[in-house]
């Protein structure tokens, strides 16, 4: 049963007063689309900014302007994503753009000095040569996905939209009654019921090849492999349905 824990893609986070929530954690690869999106908006803010700025320095003079066009870069660079990830959203507009939104361990929105935490150190994920090195390594080591910076300020980055299933048509339960004085050959912890639940429900979102590679890790339970394995542990499954009802 414990391979039927990892069929779910979703992180469970339990929280201080017992209660557990899933959370879809976003991988490095969907966050750096993000990070370029808003790098591309920057830049362009800024050189919008530099021109205005440079002709404003007509009339205020040289030193001004430039003292001027130094403020405009660092509110870019710094204080951009902090706006943007400490507001409502809790996104800047490139993760928003990704479906993303960065959320406490707790699924809870950031706090402002959470975001300002996050995202100074993100100099140092960008080390060395601002390569990202330090980050990546430890978004890949990190069983969130979480970069320096993300561990530093406890926070995620996750998916905001919510993903429909794919349009499979569910396979019917199976109709092989069980013994009704031993519906379950063992006893079950909450997380192996729940597992087995799971797969009542998504069977049919699978192929019949794959149904059989999951219902195999399963043989203690059931007793059999294959097609009949399947058959069997959607058989168990529709009982704790039924007895949930």
């Amino acid at each position: 049963m414990a391979a039927l824990e990892k069929l779910d893609t979703l992180q469970s986070v339990e929280l201080a007063e017992g209660v557990e929530i899933r959370l879809r954690i976003a991988g490095p690869m969907l966050r750096a689309g993000a990070y370029l999106i808003d790098l591309l908006i920057r830049a362009g803010l800024l050189a919008l900014g530099c021109v205005l700025i440079s002709l404003a320095g007509l009339a205020i003079g040289g030193k001004a302007a430039n003292g001027l066009m130094l403020l405009v870069w660092f509110l870019m660079d710094w204080l951009y994503p902090v706006f943007f990830e400490a507001g409502r959203r809790g996104a800047t507009p490139g993760k928003r753009a990704m479906g993303l939104r960065v959320v406490q361990a707790s699924g809870s929105p950031i706090t402002p000095g959470q975001a300002v935490v996050r995202n100074f150190l993100r100099f140092v994920d960008g080390m060395p040569l601002f390569t990202y090195a330090f980050g990546i390594a430890s978004c890949l080591a990190s069983k969130r996905f979480q970069r320096l910076g993300d561990l530093a300020a406890g926070t995620l980055v996750i998916y905001d939209r919510a993903m429909e299933p794919p349009a499979v048509a569910a396979v019917p339960l199976a109709a092989e009654p069980l013994v009704p004085s031993v519906p379950v050959p063992v006893g079950l912890t909450a997380d192996e019921t729940r597992a087995l639940v799971l797969f009542g429900e998504r069977a049919g979102l699978w192929s019949e090849a794959r149904r059989v590679e999951i219902a195999d890790q399963a043989c203690v339970l059931t007793g059999t492999t294959g097609s009949a394995g399947v058959a069997r542990l959607m058989a168990m499954a529709h009982w704790v349905q039924d007895k949930r009802e």
